[in-house]
């Protein structure tokens, strides 16, 4: 049976349900203090010239980075404050991704508040001598709640401009306008698009219940999303960003909950038996999920409004957890078809099923990169859980976590490939944590009260 289902709005982590922000208004809120934007300065080149940064490369070397605080026009305090608030986010979201090395303010042999910010007036053997390869300068213009930046990334050893721009919004914007010059950096220098405009949800149990709630790529600004007062996991992002599914015991049984993240509609796939783990098809308005209503555990290929389409697998075993090939024509699942939990790709028109994983004996929670060359899983070694990757062309396993460290679950992509998000109980509760995709420069994302688990990082794009 399929329910229409009304939901309440979120709210930030804290407040109460009467104090929350519905996302909607805040999302119409966030993108109308964005005033506009336009060129300042043209990129000196595009992408394809200035290829900085090989994100395929597993010995990726850190790029050193200078970013100096900006430079205040009119030294009032407000501007000062503002611009070194910017300069400060700036650094902390760029050193986020893994890709660069974030040079000490305090060893710079040059100050853009007294050189000015522009390529011709900047002494660029001042920033070779300290190292950095990369420049950020940016200049800042603040009058009452209304802002101007111009931000600028140098190349130090060419000594060229490689991408300018000029920002106008409210202050309330700043935190936009850090994050979308950040995306430009991350395209110039790898010519690919970055995460900035992404976000994460995950399970919580700090009100006491396992309750889903979401936050940015770095863990700022974490909003509870589900107020069902019971057990709600398997969060799950459509392709376009715009709807959540997931599992809510609410009702008494594991039903799936199909919600419009901007508009209170949506359904309730409540089903004899239960509805776990959806996972959204990519380029379309149909979900993946396991039914038991048959009596086995198998999976099956639902509307986005509920509706049954077909049922894609069928064995003895249990068939859960699936997961979509970036082009849609495969999945991932685990079954226990030969005994012990593997995980299997099955071909959408072929209906050919192939075994993955054979290595260990406990092998889940399948999740496929965004270019589809590998999946990462979590797989049982030493008797504690582990994070994997695996190769689809070569079958070899690698293990990211280590042994030592507790268990890591749960792991998803960035919408870039280049980062892996997992919640891991190395801390004793567990809580999320992110890696780069090959397991280096692994960091806890954020720390709320309860037990954090199971995140997935939502398509890219989205508002913030």
């Amino acid at each position: 049976m399929i329910r229409p289902y009304a939901y309440p709005p979120l709210v930030s982590v804290g407040s109460s349900s009467t104090s929350g922000v519905n996302m909607t208004k805040f999302s119409v809120v966030a993108i109308s203090m964005l005033i506009f934007w336009m060129t300042a300065g043209a990129a000196a080149a595009g992408p394809a010239e200035f290829s900085y940064i090989e994100i395929s490369n597993p010995f990726l070397r850190k790029i050193p980075i200078a970013i100096p605080l900006f430079k205040s026009t009119t030294q009032s305090p407000q501007e000062i404050q503002t611009a070194r608030e910017c300069a400060d986010m700036l650094s902390e979201s760029l050193e986020f991704t893994g890709y660069f090395k974030i040079l000490d303010r305090a060893a710079f042999l040059e100050d853009p508040q007294k050189t000015g910010i522009v390529a011709s007036a900047i002494k660029y053997r001042n920033w070779t001598a300290v190292g950095a390869e990369l420049l950020v300068t940016g200049g800042i213009f603040v009058k009452d709640d209304f802002m101007e930046i111009e931000l600028r990334l140098l190349d130090t050893f060419k000594e060229k401009l490689i991408y300018g721009r000029k920002y106008k919004a409210s202050l309330k914007a700043q935190r936009q306008i850090i994050l979308r010059f950040c995306d430009e950096v991350i395209f110039m220098l790898t010519g690919n698009r970055g995460i900035f405009e992404s976000k994460i949800a995950f399970v919580s149990t700090g009100t006491g219940n396992k309750e889903i709630y979401i936050c940015d790529f770095d863990g700022h600004n974490p909003q509870q999303y589900t107020h069902d007062k019971s057990i709600s996991l398997f969060p799950a992002w459509s392709s376009d960003g715009q709807w959540m599914a997931y599992t809510s015991y609410s009702r008494g049984k594991p039903d799936i909950f199909i919600h419009h993240l901007h508009e209170r509609r949506g359904v309730i796939v409540n089903k004899k038996g239960l509805g776990i783990a959806p996972s959204w098809m990519p380029g379309k308005f149909q979900l993946a999920a396991t039914l038991s209503y048959s009596g086995d555990q198998e999976i099956y290929l639902l509307t986005g409004d509920g509706k049954i389409i077909k049922r894609l697998t069928n064995s003895r075993g249990i068939d859960v957890e699936p997961n979509w090939s970036p082009d849609g024509k495969r999945f991932a699942f685990t079954s226990k078809r030969s005994g012990t939990p593997q995980i299997y790709i099955k071909e959408i028109d072929t209906n050919r099923v192939e075994r993955l994983t054979y290595e260990g004996r406990y092998n889940t929670q399948p999740c496929w990169s965004p270019k589809g060359d590998r999946i990462a899983y979590s797989g049982m070694n030493n008797g504690q859980n582990q994070i994997f990757t695996i190769d689809l062309d070569r079958k070899s396993p690698v293990q990211l976590t280590t042994d030592d460290q507790g268990d890591s679950e749960a792991p998803s992509w960035s919408p870039d490939g280049s980062l892996i998000v997992f919640s891991t109980t190395r801390e004793g509760p567990s809580r999320i944590y992110v890696m780069t995709a090959y397991g280096t420069d692994q960091r806890r994302l954020l720390a709320l009260p309860g037990e954090q688990t199971t995140p997935r990082w939502s398509p890219s794009g989205l508002s913030n």
